[in-house]
């Protein structure tokens, strides 16, 4: 019984029901294409388009996709393919698939309608590159609404969270002593889940009066709505069907049936096949399949094989492939194996050895044992074949010989040869398989009494009698097909006449011309052959239905079946078809048939209908609506319980107890005409078939185990069947079950076109195939998504698409009160099919979670439909210096503090103030001690300078500056030159004249525009009073692209000096200030920031000694440096260290790798050079370039003793241990390898040196650390995130974290900013503009308590110190420095603090496909930009994946995703990215991408 939405009695309910039930409604949509020819109009489709009507008037500005023209592919038009009747689960095709004989042709809309919402006058940008003006659209839209006008409809619940289903799970494992089997919510290994226990760290308590610990962060937890509908009813007992009744004229078992009319009948017709001209092909007589049978039972048991060792013996499991055009092959192989009792497992045919689906049958075969597959002729000629002429093996499938079952293969048994012809028994009769969700098989065996009692109670209840004709569209293989016009018409004589699909794709109409010809009393059809017939009937004249006493709908249970009945009937009323003709059936392949409708000839009591509300289904609630609600669901019922069964519905998780009566469950079956298990699978059998139901008072309802049907609904007045759904279709979010067919027919009724068929136009159908699944791999925020995917069989243009796409969005979210995550538009006819056409559900989604479905069009919609991410952080109000003291001390935490050992003034060098006297002190001393020693491409040295040679250079550059150019004291020069001597001789030259040098890249001669710019800006800010460069240089700097790129008229002077003056100068400047200015540091930020840092004589000195002790450097040691020799600590190392320790220095510029990428390593395998330096761009180009070639080259790295990455950014541990395991096997020793870490304010604060512990990795919390805090885990813990210590601190440097906005000292388990006194720091800012005053506190910041006399430089990075357990040289504990990302760089959203480099390590992981990544924020959206390796019709399937990943590794929306070639992503001299470039980039639309995609 149905409640109503009030509370109604007992003695209302009938009249209430029946007054239901006499309510005759249109259903909502025609079973997946919502054709409806009726004269009435189709109410889904109209609440549908009532629904988008509304949207339009609150239409908003939704900033268009961009793409690139030549990914707007053509799809043919012929191409169509309309859909499917149910979302993947069924084999069968839509209406039309692949018909191309039908000559479909689609007409494109002349106008859009009002349900196209967001016409694109308001977002009419380019489509050629993502604009600005989308980005500033989306902005305005998303920063402040989150696009609430997709949401508007939300049926406004807050929903039942999962959490409560598995703890309800959980509770209801035993229930009055009787166990009920494992729920699947709670399958989780013991053993897995102690181990994720231990990798979790126990939490300490945090001081709640000191600091709150936040960064635990707290998923939305939904709590159920106190509103919700909730079942009234009374329980549900179950329902018996008719008892069974006892015939004497039964066979005792099927094949005594055949034997029977073989020999009584045997010139009566058995089954007829049909050609594709619709002519019968074959009539196969009972005395023909009998002998056939017995001759090929014969054949399967001794003539396989051996005498000795058959391959065949009875109970043996036998594949049985046949095509579905031979019916009357199938019939004898089947036949043939029971009367041989070998175990059929009717199969489809593999036409390609990548079938969709076709891996998983052969782990069906290879499970079940099976050696032999029987087929016919013609199927074995046309299965691919290997070069000798062998049938592959196919892939997943066991090793399986071939045998064909035509007579004239076959040998005559002997006279006294009989099968043995037993009563049914409970031996296995056969295995029919099943297609799970998953896309996994599974075989459901059938025993011979199930068999033969099946075959029973559907001839009584279809009423069967002898010598009737039935028409059989259905695949004979498996369902209501097989059970119907291969098993029971045997048993009852009847005559079948088997439509193949392929004849029904040529004509339509056949299946009702062979029921007009035969006089048939049955037809076995599927809902999409009663609407083909719709579609093309008018073709036929002379159409008589008034034979047919039953036609059985297999589909029935499907609740959109509805509408082809009823418009199939409304049409062929007229041609004699009578309104209870129409049987709709349910079945499950584990239940055999459950209901099934009986046909009477009483049209006095019409069949059951009920119109129900789909919010209340969704909370498995049965509540009745009324028709002029647009969130309706009308549902017709399948009849009553078949005879001899015991029909309950229960809860479909937990434990199976009894529904009431207005709740929605699974139907579960007691009888003996039911499956018996899963072959080979015991646990899931016992879940499936040995079911024991309970009441709501914890007894047993029978003693007899159930079986679970797969199939959802609720019992009606009179014991009538109404069924909802199914499980495989059942989709969960928050809380909430939506029916995948019922969000299919709404995006179907979305877009109604004209159907065109032969030149002649016939109603309405929608031009999408759609098919619906659940993602659920959506692990870390346990809310499920729903992804759509709809094949157009149109060219639509961008905006069309959107249009659509929005539409579909808006449509499901109103009608269904559930948002879209992903909707995919894919060309018509590209999606993987079952054999019979069927959409392959599980091969899409397992396509779409690899990123290899290849839409046309992508519209993401996480901003609506993921409605439970973590609670943004809320700030905390702020605390005191006591407060952070005393808590820091009562947990334990010591203040983050470290500093390296002392500078010891020991060496003679050390006397020297100056760079410059110590340069002239070695020219005197070691006049012949060669300090550098230039490389060429090919490794040869180019040049090399002694210190005498350098000195005297340098003098004749200081003579120039002097003389040539009337430089004075102090005065600035810029020094343009490449890598080289030329740029060392230049910089001692400044100095021995007084004047200040600065270092500069010069312009790139292939890339004028866009690198002299940036020198010219350096030379102007700077205010140098001339340039010193080569003759080539000056040359290139007076070209005509030069002068068309800068003025060349503001240049100050330019000096060649290639060719110098051979005099030396009178006098070299003796400088006497220490802490006056030695050079100007010049660098480009990851920022874009041109910033010139003052370094101090007294800086330089310390600086240099710093290394030369950490680094241990003297002059019998020689370094390899491959290294950019213009700004920091490359150009220390490169120009000054040599200097000062009298080292050698071998000089590699790294652009020489660019033609050789084995250049550096050979060098240092060569020279057998124990210390060297490199760039992170350097490693990745050996890494990269190298590879597996090493070997061949004789590198041997067994002497290098460190080999330093300088970086100022996090170290790149992938990249490191790469290059470490690569080399690893020529010597390269793991722990040699290190990084480097300095910034703007110190050039060198950590450099890990010859002695010393080996490099800490750590790993930490990912989630602690967006909250600033450091969290240590084990390695594999959930969320870790590793971290490699940055090198350790150099001698003469302090470190201490701060908080960068209160600026007070923080504990070492916070997470701060990077404080650092050295003699070594910046003195300031130089911009000779007077700003520098802005930027003071980056170079003189004390702290706001604590150490507050001490003078700071704040270098702009996160970090952390950690003590381990490691000692330093002088015995004591080391402290670990660990940098987590540039502060300037580092994102705030939602209220927590994110790294770029962690996203983009997260999305280089998503796809194959994904070359390098950048991610940058924009007005609160995080925009992700990656580069695409490959085609770029693979662009879309990374829009997805990109979403996905980022969502569930940092619980972050992605707002944009661009998709680019490579090379796109600006990366500096140090390999690191600018991501404020390409941020600029994007915004001015210089970019060119692929794909621009703006989630809603």
């Amino acid at each position: 019984s149905i409640a109503g939405l009030e509370p109604v009695s007992q003695a209302e309910l009938p009249l209430r029901v029946e007054s239901l039930s006499l309510s005759l409604s249109l259903s909502l949509s025609l079973s997946l294409s919502l054709l409806s020819l009726s004269p009435l109009s189709d109410v889904h489709t109209e609440a549908v388009q009532a629904v988008l009507a509304r949207h339009v008037e609150r239409k908003v500005a939704v900033p268009m996709p961009s793409k690139r023209r030549s990914l707007v592919v053509q799809t043919s038009m012929d191409a169509y393919t309309p859909p499917d009747s149910s979302s993947g689960s069924e084999e069968e095709a839509g209406p039309g698939d692949d018909m191309s004989a039908m000559e479909h042709w689609m007409s494109r809309p002349s106008h859009l309608g009002p349900a196209h919402l967001g016409s694109t006058s308001s977002s009419s940008s380019s489509t050629q590159s993502g604009g600005s003006g989308n980005a500033g659209r989306l902005a305005d839209s998303l920063a402040h609404t989150h696009i609430s006008h997709l949401a508007h409809t939300h049926l406004g619940h807050t929903h039942l969270g999962q959490l409560h289903h598995q703890q309800s799970a959980k509770n209801q494992m035993y229930v009055s002593g009787v166990f009920t089997g494992v729920p699947v919510s709670s399958r989780v290994s013991a053993k897995i889940q102690q181990l994720v226990n231990t990798l979790k760290q126990p939490r300490r308590p945090p001081l709640r009066e000191f600091f709150v610990d936040d960064f635990d962060e707290l998923l939305e937890v939904q709590q159920p709505d106190p509103n919700q509908p909730r079942p009234e009813g009374a329980e549900m007992m179950p329902v018996r069907g008719e008892a069974l009744g006892v015939v004497t004229n039964w066979p005792p078992s099927l094949e005594a049936a055949l034997q029977r009319w073989g020999t009584i009948s045997p010139k009566a017709p058995c089954l007829t096949s049909l050609d594709t001209a619709g002519k019968p092909l074959y009539v196969l007589t009972y005395g023909k399949l009998w002998s056939r049978s017995i001759k090929l039972a014969y054949n399967i048991l001794h003539k396989l094989g051996s005498k000795q060792e058959p391959m065949v013996r009875p109970g043996d499991r036998v594949a049985l492939v046949f095509p579905n055009n031979d019916p009357v092959a199938f019939m004898v192989a089947f036949y043939g194996c029971l009367l041989a009792e070998v175990v059929p497992v009717p199969i489809e045919v593999p036409l390609s050895r990548k079938d969709a689906g076709s891996q998983q049958i052969g782990f069906l075969l290879g499970s079940c044992g099976v050696t032999v597959a029987l087929t016919s002729d013609a199927c074995h000629k046309g299965l691919p074949k290997s070069a000798t002429g062998e049938i592959p093996q196919f892939k997943g499938w066991p090793k399986l010989l071939w045998f064909v079952t035509e007579s004239k293969h076959l040998s005559k048994p002997p006279r006294d040869w009989f099968p043995h012809i037993k009563d049914a028994n409970n031996d296995t009769a056969y295995i029919e398989y099943k297609t799970c969700k998953d896309g996994s098989v599974l075989g459901v065996t059938v025993t011979r009494i199930a068999l033969l009692t099946h075959c029973q109670a559907l001839t009584q209840s279809c009423s069967y009698t002898e010598a009737e004709t039935i028409v059989n569209v259905l695949d004979f293989k498996k369902d209501v097909g097989l059970w119907n016009g291969i098993l029971t018409s045997v048993m009852n004589m009847m005559h079948v006449i088997s439509v193949p699909y392929s004849l029904m794709k040529v004509n339509p109409l056949s299946w009702i011309q062979k029921v007009c010809q035969y006089k048939a009393k049955v037809a076995c059809v599927k809902s999409r052959d009663m609407h083909w017939a719709l579609v093309a009937h008018k073709d036929q004249k002379d159409i008589n239905l008034s034979s047919l006493r039953m036609l059985l709908v297999a589909d029935g249970s499907n609740p959109w079946s509805i509408s082809s009945c009823d418009a199939f009937l409304n049409v062929f009323q007229t041609k004699g078809l009578r309104a209870d003709v129409i049987c709709p059936c349910a079945s499950s392949p584990e239940a055999l048939t459950v209901a099934i409708r009986r046909s009477v000839e009483d049209s006095s009591q019409p069949p059951g209908r009920g119109v129900l509300s789909m919010q209340g289904l969704t909370y498995s609630v049965v509540r009745v609506d009324t028709e002029e609600r647009l969130s309706v669901l009308t549902v017709q019922d399948v009849g009553t319980v078949t005879p001899g069964g015991l029909v309950c519905v229960v809860k479909p998780e937990g434990i199976p107890q009894l529904c009431q009566t207005d709740e929605i469950g699974e139907f579960c079956v007691c009888s003996i005409a039911t499956g018996t298990s899963y072959y080979g699978l015991t646990g899931m059998t016992k879940n499936t078939f040995e079911v024991y139901p309970v009441s709501s008072s914890g007894g047993l309802v029978s003693e007899y185990a159930f079986v679970r049907t797969g199939l959802l609904g609720f019992i009606g007045p009179g014991g009538l069947v109404f069924i909802t759904g199914k499980m495989d279709g059942l989709i969960m979010v928050s809380g909430r079950r939506h029916n995948a067919d019922d969000i299919v027919a709404t995006a179907l009724a979305v877009e109604p076109m004209k159907f065109v068929y032969r030149g002649r136009s016939f109603g309405r159908t929608s031009f999408v195939w759609t098919t619906c699944f659940l993602n659920h791999n959506f692990t870390i925020i346990p809310q499920q998504r729903i992804i759509p995917l709809s094949s157009l069989s149109l060219s639509l243009s961008l905006s069309l698409s959107l249009s659509l796409s929005l539409s579909l969005s808006q449509a499901i979210d109103s009608i269904h009160g559930v948002g879209v995550f992903c909707l995919a538009l894919v060309p018509a006819n590209t999606l993987p099919k079952t054999p019979l056409g069927g959409i392959h559900l599980s091969e899409i989604k397992q396509l779409y979670l690899e990123g290899g479905l290849h839409p046309c069009n992508v519209l993401m919609c996480p901003h609506t439909c993921v409605t439970n991410l973590p609670k943004p952080r809320q700030k905390q109000p702020e605390i005191g210096p006591a407060s952070v003291m005393v808590g820091n001390l009562v947990s334990g935490k010591r203040i983050a503090q470290a500093s390296g050992r002392d500078l010891g003034q020991t060496d003679d060098n050390d006397q020297f103030l100056f760079l410059s006297e110590v340069l002239q002190w070695r020219a005197q001393t070691t006049p012949d001690h060669i300090l550098y020693t230039l490389l060429s491409s090919r490794g040869a040295v180019s040049s090399s300078l002694t210190c005498l040679q350098l000195h005297k250079r340098a003098e004749r550059v200081a003579a120039l500056l002097m003389e040539r150019a009337g430089l004075q004291e102090g005065d600035h020069v810029a020094l343009v030159y490449p890598p080289g001597i030329d740029l060392i001789a230049a910089f001692y030259g400044s100095l021995y004249a007084g004047c200040v040098p600065i270092t500069v890249r010069p312009p790139h001669p292939q890339n004028i525009a866009t690198t002299l710019p940036t020198v010219k800006m350096i030379v102007e800010v700077s205010h140098s009073a001339c340039v010193m460069t080569t003759a080539v240089i000056c040359k290139l700097l007076r070209s005509k692209e030069a002068t068309a790129t800068v003025d060349i008229r503001n240049w100050p002077p330019v000096l060649d000096t290639d060719d110098l003056p051979k005099k030396k100068p009178p006098a070299l400047y003796k400088p006497t200030n220490p802490d006056g200015l030695a050079y100007l540091d010049f660098s480009v930020s990851t920022t874009g920031m041109l910033a010139g840092v003052q370094m101090s004589h007294n800086a330089v000195g310390a600086f240099c000694r710093s290394v030369k002790l950490q680094c241990e450097l003297y002059p019998s040691r020689e370094v390899a440096i491959c290294l950019d020799p213009y700004c920091g600590l490359g150009f220390v190392l490169w120009c000054l260290c040599s200097v000062y320790s009298g080292h050698q220095s071998i000089l590699i510029p790294p652009v020489e790798l660019e033609s050789n990428p084995a250049l550096w390593l050979l060098a240092v395998s060569q020279l057998r050079v124990r210390d060297t330096f490199c760039s992170y761009s350097v490693m990745e180009l050996c890494t990269k370039g190298l590879g597996l070639q090493t070997e061949a080259r004789g590198l041997d790295l067994s002497r290098v003793r460190a080999c330093v990455v300088v970086a100022e950014e996090r170290p790149r541990m992938s990249l490191t241990h790469s290059f470490s395991k690569l080399f690893k096997d020529l010597g390269l020793h793991p722990r040699s390898v290190s990084t480097a870490f300095g910034c703007r304010v110190n050039l060198a604060i950590c450099l890990q040196g010859t002695s010393g512990p080996d490099p800490t990795t750590v790993y930490v919390d990912m989630r602690a650390l967006r909250h600033d805090r450091v969290r240590l885990v084990e390695r594999g813990s959930p969320h870790s995130l590793p971290l490699m210590e940055s090198g350790k601190i150099l001698p003469g440097v302090r470190i201490i974290i701060a908080n960068p906005e209160t600026k007070g000292p923080l504990g070492d388990s916070h997470l701060g900013e990077i404080w650092v006194h050295s003699a070594h720091n910046g003195s300031g800012y130089y911009s000779g503009y007077g700003e520098e005053v802005l930027q003071s506190d980056h170079f003189n910041s004390r702290l706001s308590f604590g150490d507050t006399q001490t003078v700071w430089a704040r270098t702009g990075y996160l970090g952390f110190l950690r003590r381990t357990e490691l000692t330093d040289a002088n015995g004591e504990r080391h402290d670990a420095l660990f940098v987590v990302g540039a502060l300037e760089e580092a994102m705030e959203l939602r209220g927590m603090r994110y790294h770029p480099i962690d996203i983009e390590t997260s999305v280089i992981r998503a796809h194959k496909s994904i070359m390098e990544c950048a991610v940058f924020p924009w007005t609160n959206l995080l925009v992700v930009v990656v580069e695409l390796e490959g085609s770029e019709q693979e662009a879309l399937d990374l829009v997805p994946m990109v979403t996905k990943a980022v969502l569930e590794e940092h619980y972050l929306i992605v707002g944009v995703v661009v998709v680019t070639d490579i090379g796109v992503i600006p990366i500096n001299s140090r390999g690191e990215k600018q991501r404020m470039h390409l941020r600029d980039g994007f915004l001015q639309d210089q970019l060119d991408p692929i794909y621009v995609a703006y989630n809603m």
